[in-house]
Order: C-alpha cells, then structure tokens, then sequence
C-alpha cells in the first residue's frame, strides 16, 4: 500500500474562522493538506479562506454550527465531495461566558453543553467512521484549563470542557484498534479575538496583566496550539492516545 502523504489527509477544523482554530487551519493548509474551515461567521470564513488560497492552499469554507446535527451532518457530505474521506480532526469550536451558578438559566447552561460537548460528539462522530474505514486517523479536542482547575463564575463552561476531557479519554480507549490517536489540549490564556472581547468589554483585565501570573510570562499564541495540534496529528504521535497535552505556560502542571 502507497504511504499517505500530508496531501491526502484532509482535516477539518471546527471554529476555524478565528482564533485558534484559524491558527490552526493556516498550519496544516500550509503544509499542504486539504483543510475544511467550519464555523458561523460566514463573512469571516470566506475573507480567511479566500487569503490561504491566494498561497495556493486548498481550504474549503463551510457555515455550520457545530451544535446543530444537520448543520454537521451537511458539512462533511460537502467535505467528502470536495475533498475526500476526512483523516484528521480538530474538534475547536467553543462559547465562554460568564454567568452566576445561582441565578443561571437553564436555557444558559444547555447551550454552553449544546455548543462545547454535544459539539465535540457531532464533530467527533460524523467523522470517524472515514478514519476506521483507512485504519489511520488523529483527532484532537480543545477543551480548557479551567475544566482542570475549575473556573469562578464559569461552571458551565468548566463542566462542559471536563466532559471534552472525559469523552477525549473514552474515546481514546475505544478508537485505538482503529489506528485512531485521540488527545486533547486544555489551553489557559491564549490571545484571540475572544479573549480581547472579554477584556473590551471589562469581563476581564488586560491579557498582559493575567500573564504575569504564568510561569512563561506571556499569553498563549493561536500559533502555539497549532503546533502542538500538528504533532499530535503526525506519524511522530502515533503512541500518544488519551493525553492532555497542557500548552499552556506552565499554568496547570
């Protein structure tokens, strides 16, 4: 059997039109795979999608809401029509926000599930059974930092993100005689356009200021967590299943 090659491993990452998840999709469309974009923020997608292929990329912008079945389901038909049967994938897209476990409506507290771990399930899911029929596949979760050590205010992003970490590990169990590695990176503070809202809005104080109480003493880069995300998604990682790979500065250890 022919080795794969980058070219013929298509990935897709969720929440791939910011942030991270952008990070993400520039790392491994410039390393020459085919990577579906998926996210809501169609306007974004398109102005991302459409500066990588102007590098010569292949990237495919997809609008789906990865708490929505269908919407995920719609997707990777498009993805496997256009680029083939899906061999990697980075399960990013995420909400946060603030809210008083007290005074939390019900209706807050199932869409942070909706979105962060029913998500990752679709997302996850639909996908594998591309990886199990080749016997090779890499999948990688983003959950959080805060599900470690939980978070103030934040119980429903905590809890949802420790179910990522949980479902990382089950899965992890379940896929490895499929040839599939499953890991999760639980990023701290990392410096996106999601984290600047938050200090904009007075959420939260300036991502400089939070920093200082990091070993390494400065915020995350989307670029960090796609590099940890590209080598656990090589041959290189192939006897790293179950993991969290804390990239983080050294804020949990």
């Amino acid at each position: 059997m022919t080795r794969e090659t980058n070219k013929d491993r298509v990935v897709v990452v969720t929440g791939g039109a910011s942030g991270m998840g952008l990070g993400i999709c520039r790392l491994f469309a410039r390393n020459g795979h085919p990577v579906a974009m998926l996210d809501r923020q169609e306007e974004a997608l398109e102005r991302e999608a459409g500066a990588l292929r102007a590098e010569g990329a292949n990237v495919l912008p997809l609008r789906a809401d990865v708490g929505n079945r269908n919407d995920m389901a719609a997707a990777y038909d498009a993805v496997r029509r256009s680029l083939g049967p899906i061999s990697i994938v980075i399960a990013n897209a995420g909400i946060s926000a603030s809210a008083d476990f007290l005074t939390m409506s019900v209706e807050t507290w199932q869409r942070m599930i909706d979105v962060n771990l029913n998500g990752v399930f679709h997302t996850v899911q639909l996908a594998a059974p591309d990886m199990v029929a080749r016997k090779w596949g890499r999948i990688v979760t983003i959950s959080s930092q805060a599900a470690q050590s939980g978070a103030q205010d934040r119980a429903h992003y905590a809890a949802s993100k420790g179910g990522v970490i949980g479902l990382t590990r089950s899965l992890a169990r379940e896929l490895a005689v499929h040839g599939i590695t499953v890991n999760t990176i639980p990023p701290s503070l990392v410096d996106t356009p999601l984290a600047r809202a938050g200090v904009n809005s007075g959420e939260v104080p300036p991502l400089e200021v939070i920093a200082q109480a990091i070993p390494i003493a400065r915020p995350g880069t989307p670029e960090d967590i796609a590099n940890a995300c590209e080598f656990l998604c090589s041959d290189k990682a192939s006897y790293i299943t179950g993991q969290e790979i804390n990239v983080n500065g050294g804020t949990w250890m």
